[in-house]
Formats: C-alpha cells, sequence, structure tokens
C-alpha cells in the first residue's frame, strides 16, 4: 500500500508540470513558433538526461526511440504547443483529460490489462469534472485548437502504452533521454521549412523554455514513466487528471480565466474520480463486500 502511494505521488509530479505549461506557454513564449518551441523544449531536456546516463540506445531501441520520440515528443510537443496558443488554458488541459479512458481503453488490446469497473467509474467521474470545468462561459473555444489538443492527446496515449511495454529492464533516464532527443530531432527539420528560424528570445521567454526544459519536460518525463513502470496504466491514465486540475487554478490566479461553482465542482469530482479508480479502492470495496457478508 505505501509503496504503491509513493508510485502515485511520483507519478502525479508530470501532470501538475504539464498542466502549468499553458499557462507559461501562453503568458511568456512567443505565439509565432509552436515547432521550433517543441524543439528548444525537448532537444535541450534530452541532452541534459543523456549526459547524466551516458548510455546510447543498441539494437532495436534506435528505432523503438524513433517511434517513441515521435509520438510522446515531437507531435505531441508541437501539437500541445499549438493548443496553448488558441485555447485558454483551462479549455486545453481539460480536453488532454480525456486520456484515461483512452489509455485504459488501448492497454486492453495493447498490454492485455483489461479495465477495471472502478477504474473506469472513476476515469467517468474525473472526466465528467473536467467537463463541468470546461463550461468557462467564454466564446466558443477555437475548432483548430480542439483539434490540436484531441490529435495529441489520442498520440501520446498510444505512445504512453508502447513505452509501458517496450521499456522493461531499461533505465528510465536513458529511455527518456533517448525519446526526448528523437522527438526533438523528428520536429526539426519540419521547424526549418514552416518557420525558417528560432525565434528570437527576450528574457521572460529564456525563463518559460528553462521551466518547460527542467521542470515541465525532464523532470515531468521520468517521473511519468517511472509511474508506468510500476502501476497500471489505468491508473496512471487517472493521475493525469491532475493536469486539467492545474491547468485551471492556474489559468484562474493567474490568467484572469474563469473559476466559478462549476469549476470547483468539477475540481471536487476530478479528485474523486482519482481516489475511487485506485487499487486500494477496489480493495476497500472488496474487504467492505466480504464484511457484509459474514454471518453474525
Amino acid at each position: 500500500m505505501e509503496g504503491n502511494l509513493r508510485w502515485v505521488l511520483i507519478a502525479a509530479i508530470a501532470p501538475v508540470a504539464w498542466g502549468s505549461t499553458y499557462v507559461v506557454t501562453q503568458h511568456l513564449l512567443p505565439a509565432e513558433s509552436p515547432l521550433f518551441g517543441a524543439v528548444l523544449r525537448a532537444f535541450p531536456a534530452g541532452i541534459l538526461l543523456l549526459l547524466l546516463t551516458r548510455t546510447l540506445p543498441t539494437g532495436l531501441w534506435w528505432w523503438k526511440s524513433l517511434v517513441l520520440g515521435t509520438l510522446n515528443i515531437g507531435a505531441f510537443f508541437a501539437l500541445i504547443y499549438a493548443a496553448a496558443q488558441l485555447l485558454p488554458s483551462g479549455i486545453a488541459s481539460t480536453l488532454m483529460a480525456t486520456s484515461p479512458a483512452v489509455m485504459m481503453l488501448l492497454a486492453w488490446p495493447m498490454l492485455s490489462e483489461r479495465p477495471r469497473a472502478l477504474a473506469l467509474l472513476g476515469a467517468g467521474i474525473g472526466i465528467g469534472g473536467v467537463f463541468l470545468m470546461l463550461g468557462t462561459g467564454e466564446a466558443p473555444p477555437n475548432a483548430l485548437g480542439i483539434l490540436a489538443s484531441v490529435c495529441a492527446m489520442v498520440l501520446s496515449s498510444v505512445g504512453f502504452i508502447l513505452t509501458k511495454k517496450w521499456s522493461t529492464g531499461v533505465n528510465i533516464l536513458s529511455l527518456t533521454a533517448w525519446q526526448l532527443i528523437a522527438g526533438g530531432l523528428v520536429i526539426l527539420p519540419l521547424a526549418v521549412v514552416v518557420e525558417g528560424g528560432p525565434p528570437q528570445l527576450d528574457p521572460p521567454a529564456i525563463l518559460g523554455f528553462l521551466y518547460l526544459t527542467l521542470v515541465a519536460t525532464a523532470l515531468a518525463y521520468v517521473a511519468w514513466f517511472t509511474g508506468l513502470r510500476h502501476l497500471s496504466t489505468g491508473t496512471v491514465g487517472l493521475i493525469g487528471l491532475l493536469n486539467p486540475v492545474t491547468g485551471v487554478l492556474l489559468g484562474a490566479s493567474l490568467g484572469a480565466e474563469v473559476f466559478a461553482l462549476p469549476q470547483l465542482i468539477g475540481i471536487v469530482l476530478v479528485f474523486a474520480g482519482i481516489v475511487i479508480g485506485q487499487p486500494a479502492a477496489a480493495r476497500l470495496f472488496a474487504t467492505m463486500r466480504r464484511t457484509r457478508r459474514r454471518p453474525r
């Protein structure tokens, strides 16, 4: 129980950090360079982790790193950067929160992890809370922003499941470094063709990229992949619901976005969904059922 809680807390670092990227992107980073923004976020973080591990891919991991780097990093960062520029931070992060259900459903055929009933219930409650937070009363969300968020969510869900499937026995820091470097290299040629060259960065933008590189990328992905190794895909997916909670709270406190009773109720539902979907809750319900069945 205590060991499981430790991995839950470690995995939770990632969605909290990711939820903060929307506000950082909107208020500190240049809006016209999403592709170079992805490169500047991923590649330095990968190089940093590679310097710490000093381990290069071998054998099949050359192409596996390329596949995972494309799904989890290259395409994902570009899409989420674009979404953050086109949508309010609360809306962008809440759309990403449908990933727990997607991850659970995909993990069934890909990993033979059959979704637990309480995990699905928790996902339903949490996603319901997410959509309640989504009803901000603002202007209709940008359609391209919504499309970018949904594509980012689906691609990353597939990538996370493949990471869990392939990563047995591989050092987490090395695994993360390879993906970040591969993702940065994949998106770099497209960034050059589409955007020409890297943007000019003022001091706030430099600070923003430092935060995204060190905290919301290097630290967050190491924590996330660690959680995936030690917990079920459904459990980790539910923890990811902390992403929109962070996005909504920061959007309201720093970005002057709407925060009213629906957002508050939505956050409560998200936390309830996370708790209900944990394996410990299933064990507790099973114990309660056995206790009621005992003769008195």
